[in-house]
């Protein structure tokens, strides 16, 4: 058995038995009671009851996609890996860009790692933005249900996986986009039988379902039996999320949205601030690129005041400048604004109002990106007999969880 095996600081173990980490994208810790008080998702319920072990951990900050799975495949935090988000102001170009290419990735992951030292290794994700950030310089296969017609064994380590899974490629906006990632892993787990395996959704259905609605259930009902095929299959798994979601509307339904670009140019004039939304992606349907954290780049003497204004906003919960900020949130300073913005539980920020369409959303807006979305789940289908009493759990200690506490329980 290969040596353990150390990467940005943390040791892991070599597995004894195939380990899978899930990321469901959005998970409140409600989603997944409500589905097993529904009795629609008995596996997850033995977890709770004690077959597993069961804890509560924080996300990273913001409480986005990108960061966080990068932080789950890592161990470390933003500071650390440099992916502070969907989306950011990259200084070098002077323009906006999506923070989904390799080149912002500053550290190795633990993928990569393992297939080095001869790991089997397996990704899907649900959606393609992540791909090429979860398998940077990892040897394996590594694929989108989202272009999943379109793999090859030069690009994705694998061929025909349309054939293999026998699912008709799913819409991106669809329940479907998940359920592909989740049977996909298990036919692998069945044919190929990695000995790595990280499986990460999309949060359609949360941005669009509370916890314990129809939709929701069914969706959790899902993953159950998926969950229940890889566990009868022998392996260890690990499942958390990179985000909460809550509702961001008030009582009739409208969206409580800040347009902070246009408060500040009525403040200090056009063009003198710059807002960005890290949540921003190519997938806004469900949310019209409205989150609870903001970017603000300004000019330094307008930096305290102008804080100071966006403090007293309605629905404001947090402003902190780039050092604050890069310290209470781990995060890389050089790619932050110089304020740093989260809005309340069921607040959200926009940029100008001109600049959001919203008319794709059928349902009441539900979203995230704040400190209210950090609390997430952290399961594990193996008993962990003496676990650290006071320890502070985030869903980046999935790997930790997985590979040398739930070993050494089992």
């Amino acid at each position: 058995m290969p040596a353990d095996i150390t990467v940005n600081g943390r040791s892991y173990r070599w597995m004894d038995a195939p380990l899978v980490v899930v990321c469901i994208d959005g998970c409140e810790f409600e989603y997944i009671t409500a589905a097993v008080g529904a009795g629609v998702a008995p596996f997850l319920g033995k977890l709770l009851a004690g077959a597993g072990s069961c804890f509560v951990a924080d996300c990273v900050m913001p409480s986005f996609t990108n960061p966080n799975n990068l932080s789950i495949v890592t161990g470390v935090p933003p500071s650390v890996h440099g992916i502070c988000g969907n989306y950011f102001f990259d200084p070098e170009r002077g323009e906006e860009v999506m923070m989904n290419d390799p080149r912002h990735l500053r550290v190795g992951t633990i993928l990569a790692a393992f297939s080095a030292a001869g790991a089997k290794v397996a990704v899907i994700t649900a959606k393609d933005k992540l791909r090429k950030l979860l398998g940077h310089h990892m040897r394996g296969i590594c694929f989108s249900s989202e272009k999943a017609d379109q793999v090859s064994l030069a690009e994705n380590g694998i061929e025909n996986v349309l054939e293999e899974v026998g699912m008709p490629l799913p819409s991106v906006y669809s329940a479907e986009l998940s359920e592909f990632v989740f049977v996909a892993g298990v036919k692998l787990m069945e044919r190929e039988r990695p000995n790595l395996m990280y499986l990460s959704t999309t949060d359609y259905i949360q941005h669009k379902a509370a916890p314990g609605t129809p939709p929701a259930n069914d969706f959790y009902a899902m993953i159950d039996r998926n969950l229940a095929r890889l566990d009868a299959l022998g392996a260890t798994i690990v499942v958390t999320a990179d985000h909460g979601m809550n509702a961001k509307h008030d009582a009739a339904g409208r969206p409580n949205v800040i347009y902070l670009q246009d408060t500040l140019d009525a403040w200090l004039g056009k063009d003198t601030a710059r807002v960005i939304l890290p949540i921003t992606d190519p997938y806004i349907v469900h949310h019209g690129a409205l989150g609870s954290f903001a970017l603000v780049y300004l000019p330094a003497p307008e930096t305290l005041s102008a804080g100071a204004r966006i403090a007293q906003l309605p629905g404001i919960e947090t402003v902190l400048t780039r050092a604050e900020a890069a310290q209470k949130f781990e995060l890389p300073a050089d790619r932050i604004g110089d304020l740093v913005v989260v809005s309340r539980r069921d607040t959200v920020i926009g940029t100008s109002r001109e600049r959001h369409d919203l008319s794709g959303l059928d349902v009441p807006l539900r979203s995230h990106g704040g400190t209210s979305e950090q609390k997430v789940p952290l399961l594990v289908n193996r008993r962990i007999v003496q676990p650290p009493g006071a320890r502070r759990w985030r869903n980046f200690d999935a790997f930790d969880l997985g590979l040398n506490l739930a070993a050494r329980s089992s």
